[in-house]
């Protein structure tokens, strides 16, 4: 980076303001004859961005979208023009046409997001690519001599984004100047947080607001939301005056206590269950949720300690040991060592309710989970309400891993630079980044070309 500044750079806020503007979203894929291959080819643009479907309709690439690292369309967040018009979406890319059936995509709901399907081999003439709601969804094959130019391309890259615009004008700044855009863009995060919390505690209280964002970080991004609905339809004033039930009580409106994952535990499983249901049956009828309004539980792509199941039982802990928690809330390093330490006699040795003990003992509540909630909610209120030490502790916190939308955005911003290591060593540096992904990537929809961010950057 270099030594001195070329002029004042200006605060966050007034980035935010000079690139309001109504975009979309963010880079995309890459490669070939193996699917993954073919995606990544797709990613880098190497097939070129305007296409003819297989209607005769001209079809122009606008936004490749993000990889999708969980189940269902490969690229989420694009955008195409058909004919001229704008859709929004998900892209998906088969070997070939039929793949569409043969994987079992028109039938899954998931896929009715899907704007473009791109095969690379058309073997059925007379077929045609329909969601699961019956619609249909454009279809390119991509020319094969097309594709057998990326072929020849000398390294296929994996990259799952791209370097932006805004990477040389950051590359110019000095060490100083990135981390003054950071740290406003942290402080701007922050604010937003704490003014979500905020609205929660004024709609209910303080104490309910802490249970939803103690049950939406428990949830991960996986199954935040279920766990989220949780806290609603259980609040924690309601749970505390049932001490006693408190798990059969979660457990049954999770939908967890039934007589399929009961028949389906091992024997100590069905010890535990049955003390559970012999609550839990006098307490269904006025708080089991109808069909409509069950659950919906990601089960795919979860680590085994990070099971809804486990989730769940960590809610129950908290949820038993309410007054000491909610007493602990305005101390919030003893609060996440608090949660740390919570254990249950069951869950210390069980992944799953289907699973079979485990000897080596697990973690309820993990290091990094309590901090995720210190960052996400709890210190950014208490920074808004003037709480000691809450900024310092903010500033203090060590970086979590890595997630797929930070290494995207750093690598939009600092490429391959090393000095980006320094700006990730802390939880707030991944806050400030998340914030400028929301606000400049995650809104542009131009890939990257008219985003009005790099040019604001007058450093």
């Amino acid at each position: 980076m270099a030594a001195t500044p070329s002029s004042h750079m200006p605060s966050y806020q007034q980035l935010l303001k000079a690139c309001s503007a109504p975009y979309l979203s963010e880079p995309a894929p890459v490669e070939l004859p193996d699917e993954l291959s073919l995606q990544s080819l797709w990613f880098n643009g190497q097939f070129g961005k305007h296409f003819t479907d297989t209607e005769g309709r001209k079809v122009e690439i606008v936004q490749f979208g993000f990889w999708n690292h969980a189940s269902g369309p490969d690229f989420l967040h694009a955008a195409i023009r058909l004919d001229g018009n704008r859709l929004s979406g998900a892209i998906e890319l088969d070997s070939h046409t039929k793949d569409w059936e043969n994987h079992q995509h028109h039938s899954n709901p998931v896929y009715n997001s899907v704007v473009l399907h791109v095969v690379f081999a058309d073997l059925a003439t007379t077929y045609f690519t329909r969601s699961e709601n019956h619609q249909a969804i454009p279809r390119i094959l991509v020319p094969p001599a097309k594709l057998e130019a990326a072929m020849q391309h000398p390294r296929f890259a994996r990259a799952s984004s791209s370097i932006g615009r805004c990477h040389y004008p950051l590359k110019r700044a000095t060490e100083s100047q990135v981390h003054e855009l950071l740290q406003q863009a942290a402080h701007h995060r922050c604010q937003l947080k704490a003014k979500r919390f905020a609205a929660t505690v004024q709609a209910h209280s303080f104490s309910q607001a802490l249970w939803v964002a103690l049950a939406s970080t428990l949830g991960y991004s996986n199954n935040r939301d279920p766990m989220t609905l949780l806290a609603q339809r259980l609040p924690i004033h309601q749970l505390s005056t049932q001490q006693e039930f408190i798990p059969s009580l979660l457990f049954g409106v999770a939908g967890f206590l039934t007589s399929k994952s009961h028949s389906a535990a091992p024997e100590d499983t069905q010890s535990w269950l049955d003390t559970l249901w012999s609550s839990w049956w006098k307490l269904r009828t006025k708080y089991e949720l109808s069909k409509d309004r069950a659950m919906q539980w990601n089960y795919s792509g979860n680590r085994p300690v990070n099971h809804p199941h486990r989730r769940v039982a960590a809610l129950a802990a908290i949820a038993s040991h309410w007054p000491k928690i909610l007493s602990l809330s305005s101390s919030p390093r003893a609060l996440a060592q608090y949660l740390n330490h919570l254990e249950d006699p069951f869950w210390n040795h069980h992944h799953t309710l289907q699973s079979k003990m485990n000897q080596k003992k697990l973690a309820l509540i993990g290091k990094q989970r309590a901090h995720d909630f210190l960052i996400n909610h709890l210190l950014p209120f208490a920074i808004s309400q003037g709480q000691d030490d809450a900024q310092a502790l903010y500033h203090q916190l060590a970086a979590p891993s890595k997630s797929q939308n930070i290494k995207r955005v750093a690598y939009r911003l600092f490429a391959e630079n090393p000095v980006q290591e320094q700006f990730l060593r802390k939880a707030w540096h991944h806050q400030a980044l998340l914030q400028i992904y929301q606000d400049f990537c995650l809104e542009d929809n131009s890939d990257c070309h008219s985003c009005p961010f790099p040019e604001q950057l007058k450093f």
